[in-house]
């Protein structure tokens, strides 16, 4: 009897780019990178693969398409619950009829049936389909928890082979290993807590985050049953935050990191949207952590501030090759991050000191507007940041303890991005001399919370300033441009 392990991506269902139907060529391309970067197994049409947004049909020939694709290279467990039992059963022969190995059927969800309701609806597809049955525990979406006596139960049905919990819960997890193994493998589907799950006894783990870095989870599951704990623990916190943002944003999180390091996937379906699910600090802050694990390449470009000076740095990009900007002139960049009262929204140019930028500069510090007087960004007293730094007020300042937060800890996140962006190599520190960034920076006259001020504005100015240097679109300019709006992560500076 088949026993699923090791490390299964829970395949996104990429779609064409007005969303009407699925992408066969996209899809192929995905199971192929999955497959080539070291996963044991695949799962479409899961809660990553966004079923619930796919007719029966659509459902069917993904399932069809992954196992064509998959071509007997490892197994494919096809996912094919459903609240229905009827139609959960049908998808399961379906997914037998065309080769699966196995099948991934989630807990009834919506109505919320009693313990018998689910005893039954898992006992009737397996007794209903000769083929390996996989549970499916994701509390967090189906509203019902899978309780261990009720896993130690089905265990005992010949072909329930395994269990896959979301949950995150650890005590969960070790009460369902102590009841049913061996009978059955536990796989972890909560991406923050896959090496505490190994450690202790998962067979391994089906996971949204596979789909883009199956290579790095390879290698936890690898170093944990090599005994390599520290090994596998300092690259699990290299991922963290990647986890963090994808368990959040599930599958429109999961296609925008696929798009990040060019394997096309499109956008998720409605109702599920980008800058909704994964917010637009998150996508950013997605992008910066794939570059650090070396997912997004970062590639050599040429930069020119005045003919004869070239200079050559490093930057980020995304499907750019490698070019020369010959008139470095001006550069728009926009970020907004977080809520409330303390978001952060920074509009950044930047651009030559003998240009436009240069001219703005004189003129807001000889010419001060009242209530939005500038302020050249200092790191601390004396210690001007390099590139020259101006901050400009977007709101009104009418008191004291207004000022004290746009020129403290506003100020001081401003400056830190800048240095930190300079170390980073987004700003070429070969020609911080040679340019000046203006930063329209707005702090809400209602915010209170210092420490947060400077996070969220930190972290707006590091987002804007990549932005700006990479020549990408505002969120604005996102919104209003329908086109663009159709592919949010491929940018053409």
């Amino acid at each position: 009897m088949f026993k699923p392990e090791g490390i299964i991506p829970a395949l996104v269902t990429p779609f064409t780019d007005d969303g009407k139907s699925i992408d066969e060529g996209r899809i192929r391309e995905v199971v192929d990178y999955t497959i080539e970067n070291g996963s044991t197994g695949v799962v479409p049409c899961g809660t990553t693969g966004e079923f619930q947004n796919l007719s029966s049909e659509e459902r069917k020939r993904v399932i069809e398409i992954v196992i064509d694709q998959a071509n007997g290279r490892v197994p494919v467990i096809a996912a094919s619950g459903h609240s229905s039992t009827k139609i959960a059963i049908d998808m399961t022969k379906h997914a037998k009829d065309v080769g699966a190995e196995a099948a991934l059927v989630v807990t009834p969800y919506y109505h919320k049936p009693t313990d018998r309701g689910i005893f039954e609806h898992y006992r009737l597809i397996a007794e209903s389909v000769d083929l390996p049955i996989v549970l499916y525990n994701i509390p967090h979406v189906t509203g019902i928890n899978l309780s261990w006596q009720m896993v130690e139960d089905l265990a005992d049905i010949p072909n329930i082979v395994g269990l896959k919990d979301s949950s995150g819960e650890l005590k969960y997890m070790m009460a369902v290993l102590e009841k049913t193994k061996p009978k059955i493998s536990l796989l972890c589907g909560h991406d923050e807590v896959v090496l505490p799950a190994l450690a202790v006894g998962c067979s391994g783990a089906i996971l949204a985050s596979a789909n883009f870095m199956p290579d790095i989870w390879t290698k936890i599951y690898s170093h944990v049953r090599e005994g390599e704990i520290e090994r596998a623990q300092e690259l699990q916190f290299k991922i963290q935050k990647i986890c963090r943002i994808i368990v959040k944003s599930g599958a429109v999180g999961t296609k925008a990191a696929l798009n990040m390091i060019g394997i096309s996937s499109g956008n998720a379906r409605l109702p599920l949207t980008y800058g909704g699910e994964l917010s637009y600090e998150d996508a950013e802050e997605l992008r910066i952590e794939l570059e650090k694990i070396k997912k997004i390449e970062v590639k050599p470009m040429k930069v020119e501030v005045k003919a004869e000076k070239p200079v050559s740095e490093r930057f980020a990009l995304i499907g750019v090759t490698p070019q020369t900007i010959n008139k470095f002139k001006i550069k728009f960049g926009e970020a907004f991050v977080g809520q409330g009262v303390e978001i952060a929204h920074i509009d950044l140019m930047l651009g030559s000191k003998n240009g436009p930028i240069g001219e703005a500069f004189a003129k807001s510090k000889v010419n001060p507007t009242q209530g939005h007087e500038s302020l050249v960004a200092i790191l601390e007293p004396n210690l001007t940041v390099k590139p020259l730094t101006l901050i400009v007020p977007t709101v009104t300042i009418k008191s004291m303890r207004q000022a004290s937060m746009i020129y403290g800890p506003a100020q001081t996140a401003v400056a830190k991005a800048v240095i930190d962006s300079v170390s980073e190599g987004t700003l070429p520190e070969n020609i911080a001399d040679e340019i000046i960034l203006i930063a329209n920076v707005f702090v809400h006259p209602a915010a209170v919370d210092r420490k947060q001020i400077y996070k969220n504005n930190y972290k707006a100015m590091r987002h804007s300033i990549r932005k700006a240097m990479e020549s990408r679109p505002s969120i604005q300019e996102l919104l209003e441009n329908k086109e663009r709006s159709k592919h949010p992560f491929k940018y053409t500076p």
